[in-house]
């Protein structure tokens, strides 16, 4: 023993201060928690508890997500991509938008972002900068689901002038100035609705998926094994279950926990549109046509076996796909036309992002994109799966 050293010291400690750091320790495991205080190299998600009457009880959710619906129909030849969705909040594309800084968007992610307001009880969250991947990936991914009826969030590609912002507010959040631009920039509408939720960013894991009701919507299997093609397609990284909700849409509520429709949504779609792998680099994968145009749809062909790495955290890892599933994504894309397509990778602005890992390395084209995905989207209209 060392001098000084208390024998029943380290016994004690372990005894003690079994807070909701420790507890949430040993609910989500170390790794999970670690992910969730701000290791992951994509999202933002960010400490927050449910208030009483809000978290569900794992019965609850579990009932939820085996009848939660993943589709709606939609009328994808009249989508208008380039002006997105029209709701509440909208913003046109590459607008000008002022507002005041409030700060440094608080949680986990490297994602350059801040707060601010365009007036009084009008926040909003930006995120901004040509190196930051996921000003374009989410703008990508959300505006595809969206048009093929898949429910996402709505992410805006605008440009900023912030008053009272430092110029960088992520590196440097005290340094405020007079007014600062921010051009690219993105402005993020969560879609309405309640998150239904047994603890704070529960979310739900893509293998939940495979659990179906018998009160689940006909074709329900096939809807699902679509969306997990769908984010083989656009290489969705980052699919830890903070980064995917269930939610109760606005007006199917029921009473506090109840709803009438939940769905299942991907609610984190920055980190897309590169090639998945264990790390998450988003800056330097996402959104990169060198890296994505180069992943085959199917890691193996025969067995319908998509192509999607497994991700530190990922929840995801080469989906097995149904002909149904199969047959039911395809049918979709090519409902969409060149011109949409071609509107789709403007609007993200891709004209602006390198094709390669390097920063040195030349932006590709619009056009370039476009062909990029018809090839790929051919891989899975040419395709035929086991029944």
């Amino acid at each position: 023993m060392k001098g000084g050293e208390d024998p029943g010291r380290g016994k004690e400690t372990n005894q003690m201060n079994v807070g909701p750091f420790h507890m949430e320790v040993r609910r989500r495991g170390l790794a999970g928690l670690l992910l969730g205080l701000g290791l992951s190299l994509c999202g933002c998600a960010h400490v927050r508890t449910l208030s009483p009457g809000e978290a569900l009880t794992p019965q609850e959710r579990h009932e939820a997500i085996r009848r939660a619906g993943v589709w709606s129909p939609t009328d994808i030849p009249s989508v208008d991509l380039k002006a997105g969705p029209d709701a509440k909040g909208a913003f046109a594309f590459n607008e000008w938008v002022t507002c005041e800084y409030k700060e440094r968007t608080r949680g986990s992610g490297h994602s350059p972002k801040f707060d601010c307001q365009t007036s009084p009880g009008h926040d909003m969250k930006v995120k901004y900068g040509p190196h930051n991947g996921e000003v374009f990936g989410a703008v990508l991914s959300t505006r595809l689901f969206w048009a093929l009826g898949f429910a996402a969030d709505r992410i805006y590609p605008v440009r900023v002038r912030c008053q009272g912002c430092p110029k960088d507010p992520w590196s440097s959040p005290e340094t405020a100035g007079e007014v600062a631009e921010f051009d690219p920039a993105t402005i993020e509408r969560k879609l309405p609705g309640r998150a239904m939720e047994t603890w704070a960013d529960s979310g739900w894991k893509w293998s939940e998926l495979e659990d179906i009701g018998p009160e689940a919507a006909p074709g329900a299997r096939a809807q699902r094994d679509a969306l997990k093609l769908l984010a083989a397609f656009v290489q969705h990284t980052d699919s830890k279950a903070e980064n995917q909700r269930l939610l109760c849409p606005k007006g199917e509520e029921v009473g506090r926990t109840g709803c009438r429709s939940p769905v299942l949504m991907v609610n984190d779609l920055g980190c897309t549109f590169g090639h998945a792998g264990l790390l998450l680099h988003v800056n330097q994968n996402s959104v990169r046509l060198a890296a994505w145009s180069q992943v085959p749809v199917w890691k193996d062909r025969a067995r319908c076996v998509a192509e999607l790495k497994h991700s530190f955290g990922g929840t995801i890892s080469n989906p097995k796909i149904g002909e149904a599933g199969r047959a039911f994504l395809a049918g979709l894309l090519v409902q969409l036309s060149d011109s949409q397509l071609h509107d789709l990778f403007e609007t993200a602005r891709v004209n602006l992002r390198p094709r390669g890992p390097g920063e040195d390395s030349p932006p590709a084209s619009v056009d370039e994109w476009v062909t990029a995905f018809k090839l790929k989207r051919a891989q899975i209209v040419d395709q035929r799966c086991p029944e």
